[in-house]
């Protein structure tokens, strides 16, 4: 069961960080790796996987948003489904679009499916999307985002 003080064991509270910067996307991919061993959800290796994925797909999704992943292989390095929130918001070039808010995730066998569709529903809604990207409180962005979690955690 998720500590309420930290947040979910998919989003925790210490895995949303507000008003970093980046050198370029490759920089924003590397913190957003980081962030993912740091919060314990992957092993060594899976960040590497994160630049792979970038170089065959970009990961941008549109409305300011990336969601840096390893590759298919790598999910034999995830320990436990785990995002983190990644927030630049003198935003980041992605090949030609600016992100604001990079979303990481490595998820176990095929929760990554249920966690995509629920970030596409939250970020359908334009408002949202510029909650997300134009926030300065940690727990405004857990509270738009902790739903991703919800049915994945044992």
């Amino acid at each position: 069961m998720a500590d309420p003080n930290t947040g979910s064991g998919v989003l925790p509270r210490e895995g949303i960080r507000l008003a970093l910067t980046a050198t370029d996307k490759w920089d924003a991919i590397r913190q957003s790796g980081a962030l993912l061993a740091e919060l314990g959800g992957v092993e060594d290796g899976y960040p590497e996987t994160m630049l792979e994925r970038e170089r065959s797909v970009s990961t941008y999704i549109g409305e300011g948003v990336a969601i840096p992943h390893g590759t298919d292989a790598s999910r034999a390095l995830v320990r436990r489904t785990t995002l983190g929130v990644l927030q630049f918001p003198d935003g980041v070039d992605w090949d030609g679009n600016p992100v604001t808010i990079c979303v990481a995730i490595a998820a176990k066998g095929d929760e990554h499916v249920t966690v995509l569709s629920a970030l596409a529903q939250i970020l359908m809604d334009p408002r949202q999307a510029e909650r997300l990207r134009t926030s300065s409180s940690v727990e405004d962005v857990y509270e738009l985002l902790e739903s991703i979690g919800k049915g994945l955690e044992v």
